[in-house]
């Protein structure tokens, strides 16, 4: 499974950046995650579910005792497009048949603003 973070820390310091968020970007960079990205209002990484996990401890951890006062994060499970084909495809764009993945709504008369013949 392939995971991917997104993580800022805080409080911000636009002067210079603060010891915490050296700390946080010090742990995904040396992580050995891929897509690592960091910037000044947010950072992402993305990896192995086991190696994205360690990093997300081990930055919780760090970035507090140096301190940071607040860690925002949201962990999302991605495909693992290093398969490739149609199932990695489908699994990050959805079905298709529809945008969201799922059963269309269209065989029974239902329309969507936008749909062609569309007045809107």
């Amino acid at each position: 499974m392939r995971l991917r973070v997104e993580f800022t820390t805080e409080p911000f310091d636009l002067d210079e950046a603060p010891a915490h968020a050296v700390v946080a970007r010090e742990i995904v960079t040396g992580a050995e995650l891929d897509a690592v990205d960091v910037g000044p209002f947010g950072n992402t990484a993305e990896g192995d579910a086991d190696r994205v996990l360690d990093a997300v401890g081990a930055l919780l951890r760090q970035s507090l005792e140096a301190g940071a006062t607040r860690v925002s994060l949201q962990v999302n499970v991605i495909a693992d497009d290093r398969q490739g084909g149609a199932d990695a495809t489908a699994a990050r764009w959805g079905s298709p048949r529809t945008k969201s993945g799922g059963a269309s709504t269209r065989g029974g008369g239902g329309r969507r603003a936008g749909d062609e013949g569309d007045a809107t």
